[in-house]
C-alpha cells in the first residue's frame, strides 16, 4: 500500500511515525516535501504543497493509495476536492469545510448560527469601522485588552492580543494598513473581546456523522519562560487529566462538538478529517476561540505518542464513513512536547547551524520529531527552520513525560539554539490561538 503524506513540519513527521507503526500491511509511505527527519523512514518528494498540479500528477503516477493533507493552505485551496474529483482518496476536509479556519468571519458567524458559546465580537471592513467598533459596551474602557484578528490565512501573525485599546488601534493599523499578515488576510478584521481563563485544545476525528475525541491537549504559545514574548506557531505543549476535567469535557462535547458537526452537515459541507477546536476555559464555563481543520502543530506530537490504535486504520474509517463502529485507544497518563527553535525565532532567526547530539537525545521513550531540518551537503543534519525540533514523550505521569523531554535536550546542540524551561509548569491565559 502507498501512502502520500502532504507537509513538511513536526506535525507530518508524527504521522509519518505514526503510519509506520501499522501491522497490517506492507506500507510505502512518501512525504511532500518531507524534511531531513521525515526522510530517515519516508521517501520525501520535492514537490511544495502549493503545487496542487504536481502533487495530485505524483499521486496518479506513483499509484498511491491514500493521501494525507497536514497543513491548513492546501485545505482551504482545495486540494481534497481536487483529489476527489480526479477519483483520488485522500483524507481531510472540504474546501467548503475548510472554511472554518480559512475565514475567521466565517467561523465566528458560524458560531452564531449555532450558539456555539464564543467571545462576543464585530467584523469590520476598513480601519475606521473596526476603531469606530471600539467604542463598543462589548470591549470596555480604553485600558481595557482586545483580540484583533485578520480574516483569512495569515501563518500565525493574524492574532494580535492587544492590552488596551491604543494598542487594539495600532493592531488595526497594522493588519489593515501596513498589512503586516498580508494584504487579503486583512481585507476584513474581527474585533473580539478578550477571554480571560485558561486555553485548552481539544482535537478529534470526524466522518462527517461520527467522531473520535483525542486526548484535550494544551500549548505554550509564547516564546519565553512565564509566557513572555510574542506567540509562536508553539513552543511545547501536553496531554493529561488535568488539562480538561470530566465535566467540563462533557460540556465541551454538548456544546461545541455536536453543534459543529450537525451545523456543518446541515449547511452543506459535512466535516471529514481533523478539527481541531482551541477552548478558553471561563468561570462561566469552556468557550471557542477558534477551529483549525487539521492537526495542530505540536499538539499532533504529544497526542499522536499515546495513540496505541493503526492510524491507518482510523484515516480510512474517516473516508469510509465508519468512524462510529471504531474503538480508538489511548494509552493512560500524559505526554509531552518541548520545542527546540533558533535563535530570533518567531521574527528573523538564524539558520543553518550544524547540530550535534540527536541521535544521544533520541530513545528511552523520547522521540524527536523534526520540524525545520535539512542536511548539507556532506550528510550532516543542519537547523534550518525557526521551530526545529520537537522532544516528545508519553508516560504515567506528566512530570515523568517531562523529565524525559529535557534530559534529552541536554544531550542536544546547536548554536543558536533556544526552548522553553517551564512547559507544563505554566497555563497560559487571557489571550487567544493562532
Amino acid at each position: 500500500m502507498k501512502i502520500l503524506v502532504i507537509g513538511s513540519g513536526g506535525r507530518e513527521h508524527a504521522i509519518v511515525w505514526a503510519l509506520k507503526k501499522t501491522a497490517r500491511c506492507e506500507l510505502t509511505i512518501y512525504c511532500a516535501p518531507g524534511n531531513a527527519g521525515i526522510a530517515k523512514v519516508a521517501r520525501v518528494v520535492s514537490i511544495p504543497v502549493s503545487d496542487h498540479e504536481g502533487l495530485l500528477s505524483f499521486a496518479k503516477a506513483e499509484a498511491i493509495d491514500l493521501t494525507f493533507v497536514g497543513p491548513e493552505a492546501p485545505l482551504v485551496a482545495g486540494l481534497v476536492d481536487e483529489f476527489e474529483s480526479a477519483g483520488l482518496s485522500i483524507v481531510g476536509p472540504s474546501a467548503a469545510a475548510s472554511r472554518l479556519e480559512g475565514s475567521k468571519v466565517f467561523a465566528k458567524d458560524f458560531m452564531l448560527r449555532h450558539k456555539i458559546p464564543t467571545a462576543a465580537y464585530h467584523t469590520a471592513t476598513t480601519p475606521q469601522e473596526a476603531v469606530q467598533y471600539l467604542s463598543g459596551t462589548e470591549f470596555g474602557s480604553p485600558q481595557s485588552p482586545v483580540v484583533v484578528k485578520a480574516d483569512g490565512l495569515a501563518a500565525g501573525k493574524g492574532v494580535i492580543v492587544a492590552r488596551n485599546h491604543a494598542e487594539a488601534e495600532s493592531a488595526i493599523n497594522a493588519l489593515m494598513i501596513d498589512h503586516v499578515a498580508g494584504k487579503e488576510a486583512a481585507d476584513r478584521i474581527i474585533l473580539e473581546e478578550a477571554l480571560e481563563g485558561i486555553e485548552a485544545s481539544l482535537l478529534l476525528f470526524a466522518d462527517g456523522r461520527d467522531y473520535v475525541l483525542m486526548p484535550a491537549a494544551r500549548d505554550h504559545k509564547r516564546i519565553g519562560d512565564g509566557d513572555t514574548g510574542p506567540n509562536t506557531g508553539g513552543m511545547g505543549t501536553i496531554t493529561d487529566s488535568s488539562v480538561l476535567r470530566h465535566e467540563q469535557l462533557m460540556q465541551v462535547v454538548d456544546e461545541i462538538v455536536v453543534p459543529t458537526l450537525q451545523g456543518a452537515s446541515e449547511e452543506g459541507f459535512p466535516f471529514k478529517g481533523v478539527l481541531f477546536l482551541g477552548l478558553m476555559l471561563t468561570d462561566k464555563g469552556p468557550k471557542l476561540l477558534e477551529y483549525n481543520v487539521r492537526f495542530g502543530d505540536p499538539e499532533t506530537q504529544a497526542i499522536l505518542v499515546r495513540l496505541d490504535t493503526d492510524l491507518l486504520a482510523i484515516f480510512e474509517a474517516i473516508r469510509q464513513g465508519t468512524l462510529g463502529k471504531m474503538k480508538v485507544d489511548w494509552a493512560q497518563g500524559a505526554s509531552a512536547c518541548v520545542v527546540a527553535a533558533n535563535r530570533g525565532y518567531p521574527g528573523k532567526y538564524e539558520s543553518g547551524a550544524v547540530i550535534s547530539g540527536c541521535e544521544a537525545a533520541e530513545g528511552e521513550g523520547v522521540q524527536i520529531f523534526h520540524a525545520g531540518t535539512s542536511f548539507s551537503p556532506t550528510g550532516e543534519l543542519l537547523a534550518t527552520g525557526g521551530r526545529v525540533l520537537g522532544l516528545t514523550a508519553a508516560a504515567k505521569t506528566l512530570e515523568s513525560a517531562l523529565a524525559a523531554c529535557y534530559s534529552s535536550l541536554a544531550k542536544l546542540h546547536w548554536s543558536g539554539m533556544q526552548f522553553r524551561r517551564d512547559i507544563g509548569k505554566t497555563k497560559p491565559a487571557l489571550g487567544t490561538t493562532c
